[in-house]
């Protein structure tokens, strides 16, 4: 972002905080990959179809996606993800391996320029997972239009034992698209967005200034190091998009004692201990709170050290949101494991203290609730009957989630949400969007997608790009209609 560096007096059309999946699938249909409906091509669904050779010399950003939507059904909770997901991966959920009825083209003339703002490389969040776990999705859910998955793993491994990828894979699989869709120039990373500010631009239409700094590596010292500067940007953009995702604050309990040094917030803090050699089977038991798939993970990697585990959770073993409930255990065997454990190794039962247990070592405090950590390694749970437990640990994961980080937003963002008063949340309080253009509601010329709309799954987020995609181009239609209207009328009253 050379040219960026200082005060730039330039209108970029969009600019993408995030340099995540979201923002590289949008980033790679803003460069001009255009996806059509095939003319020989039949989609499992008849109504669809029947939608989609109503107009077929029409590209599906050109399409009425509202129309298209209309009547399908999906496990996301935004029509554009399904109808999107529908067309890229037919009937996947039903394990059928459809061919996809799009065809990509590449049409330069269509491209709107754009860069994309990111701290780290592209890939985002996933380049700060941990590495060796295997992701929920199958891969092909993880794909990128344009790439396949499997066929880039398949040149990577020597063999694909099963349909899912460790987040290592991904992140580099991310990084490695960026490359091969030649969206490099687009993409400035190393850079922490500030500030964002609604200001007057050049003519009527007001748009946005975007500030921060980038990160850059400076001259290589004699002893191996360089030296990296933080240079200060500013760019005027006529839209951003928001696709940050919301792995950047770990949520907190906001009980007593929990910045005490044995309470972690995230995995690899727990990572860093083992390596340290600090947990084995003689360590007090480590204590993961949360029913996530995070806290899955540290189950799994603390007794995979014979280090007993403590675990506990807000929801019943058998509440139908626990995520556990909603996976197929042919799929998920290791979560369908640690929920076996949740169930059978329960606190207060008579199982649990069983010596023949299938799961020494390990018990669950299903609805708890954390009341306090204190100074001697000891935490205070509370039942939702109200009987209070003390129990002796190592450490303590706090495990429930994260927020993003929205801080270059008045108030962190907080007016964009559906409740406009609460922090905005993946789950509690997404950035209230049209659902078919992914507009934020509360501000004009600015875009939200992924998480932060509710949409936490990589197969889903495809969908919200194409949403905007779609919805620049047809605004750019009327502009450019209006301009041609208004230099017509000039002419007539000139004539």
């Amino acid at each position: 972002m050379e040219n960026q560096s200082r005060d730039c007096g330039d209108i970029i059309p969009v600019v993408i905080i995030g340099n995540g999946p979201s923002g590289i699938c949008l980033s790679y249909l803003l460069s001009g990959h255009t996806p059509y409906v095939s003319q020989d091509a039949a989609h499992p669904n008849p109504l669809l179809q029947r939608k989609l050779r109503e107009q077929p010399h029409l590209n599906l950003l050109q399409q009425d996606l509202e129309y298209l939507c209309e009547g399908l059904e999906g496990r996301s909770s935004n029509p554009v993800a399904v109808l999107f997901d529908s067309l890229l991966l037919p009937d996947s959920d039903f394990g059928l391996d459809h061919s996809s009825p799009l065809s990509w083209r590449y049409e330069p003339e269509r491209a709107i320029p754009h860069l994309v703002l990111g701290r780290g490389p592209p890939g985002g969040a996933w380049h700060a997972m941990e590495g060796s776990m295997l992701t929920l999705s199958l891969a092909n859910w993880m794909e990128l239009p344009g790439l396949k998955l499997k066929d880039w793993l398949r040149e990577k491994r020597r063999n694909v034992r099963n349909d899912r990828a460790t987040p290592a894979e991904i992140a580099s699989y991310y990084q490695h698209y960026v490359s091969q869709k030649s969206l490099e120039q687009n993409f400035a990373c190393g850079t922490t967005v500030t500030e964002v500010t609604r200001v007057h631009g050049d003519g009527e239409e007001p748009c946005w200034r975007v500030t921060g700094v980038q990160r850059r590596e400076g001259e290589a010292l004699g002893d191996g190091f360089t030296v990296s500067e933080e240079v200060p940007f500013s760019v005027l953009a006529r839209n951003v998009v928001l696709a940050t995702g919301t792995h950047d604050i770990p949520a907190r309990l906001g009980v007593d004692g929990e910045a005490l040094p044995f309470v972690c917030h995230s995995f690899w803090e727990l990572e860093a201990a083992i390596s340290r050699g600090e947990l084995d089977q003689s360590s007090e038991p480590v204590l993961v709170v949360g029913a996530g798939l995070t806290a899955a993970d540290a189950v799994l990697a603390t007794r995979h050290l014979s280090a007993p585990v403590y675990h506990a959770f807000r929801r019943s073993v058998t509440d139908p949101a626990l995520i556990f409930n909603q996976l197929p255990k042919l799929l998920y065997p290791e979560y369908h494991k640690v929920h076996q454990m949740m169930t059978q190794q329960q606190h207060g039962s008579p199982t649990s203290s069983s010596s023949s247990s299938s799961y020494p070592n390990y018990l669950s405090f299903p609805k708890h609730r954390v009341v306090k950590f204190l100074p001697n390694r000891k935490c205070v749970l509370e039942s939702d009957s109200g009987q209070k437990t003390a129990i002796q640990v190592s450490k303590a994961l706090v495990l429930i989630g994260s927020h993003p980080n929205l801080s270059f937003l008045p108030d962190h963002g907080r007016s964009l949400g559906v409740y406009p008063n609460e922090p905005i949340s993946c789950r509690r309080n997404p950035i209230d969007v049209d659902p078919f253009t992914n507009r934020v509601t509360q501000a004009p010329g600015m875009y939200a997608m992924g998480p932060l709309v509710g949409e936490n799954f990589v197969r889903f987020l495809k969908g919200g790009a194409l949403a905007i995609v779609s919805d620049l181009l047809k605004r750019q239609k009327l502009q450019t209609e209006d301009s041609w209207v208004r230099e017509d009328t000039d002419w007539s009253v000139k004539g």
